[in-house]
């Protein structure tokens, strides 16, 4: 499920509508993310009356499923620049948590293996920090 929210901008049919176009690259690379409540938040810094450049963020944050607390922030002078390059920086993020999530079970499947190697080497144990063993 996917939430568009403006702030401080005007509601764009067309804005939504890339935003959607750049979410489905990500919702077909990674499956379980479809399960993931994200919510995009497209703001500008300067209003309209003050002077200067404006400075257009989009935020990305996920909540629920595997990919849960996930929260991206990029800004730039245009909006539609600021979207690719979160949703960008997020595919690149979303990978990067998978890895984190996929050493960590490998890591304890390896820890609730060890007792069964111990019982089948005898007194023996395994060093968890190098390979090898230790006396």
């Amino acid at each position: 499920m996917m939430k568009v929210i403006f702030k401080n901008l005007k509601k764009s049919e067309i804005a939504v509508a890339v935003v959607k176009e750049r979410l489905a690259t990500i919702f077909e690379r990674f499956p379980n993310f479809n399960r993931s409540n994200v919510t995009v938040t497209l703001s500008m810094e300067n209003s309209p009356r003050q002077v200067g450049p404006d400075l257009f963020t989009v935020k990305l944050f996920s909540q629920g499923g595997r990919f849960r607390n996930v929260i991206l922030q990029k800004s730039s002078s245009n909006l539609y620049v600021a979207v690719a390059d979160a949703v960008d920086r997020f595919s690149e993020k979303l990978g990067k948590f998978g890895d984190k999530v996929r050493v960590r079970e490998r890591s304890m499947s390896r820890v609730v293996k060890w007792p069964m190697i111990e019982k089948m080497m005898g007194r023996r144990q395994l060093s968890i920090r190098s390979p090898g063993w230790k006396n």
